[in-house]
């Protein structure tokens, strides 16, 4: 298994958005991200570092490998 990043939440935002995924709405320090095609919503908190069980379980959501997000990073 590959070893996750330590990331911020911006960093981990940007990266999504470089994904398909595109900035819906921020409540609090929550920050919703969407993409139409697949349908997929996901909440990234804003962090200065994500915890790696947080960041594991926003990639599940998205169905995204951590290798495909370790390229994109």
């Amino acid at each position: 298994m590959t070893k996750l990043p330590n990331v911020s939440g911006r960093k981990c935002v940007k990266t999504l958005e470089k994904m398909g995924f595109y900035f819906k709405r921020q409540e609090g320090s929550h920050i919703i991200l969407r993409r139409n095609d697949p349908f997929c919503q996901v909440v990234v908190p804003d962090h200065k570092e994500l915890d790696r069980g947080t960041l594991r379980a926003i990639l599940r959501q998205a169905s995204i490998s951590i290798e495909e997000f370790l390229e994109q990073l």
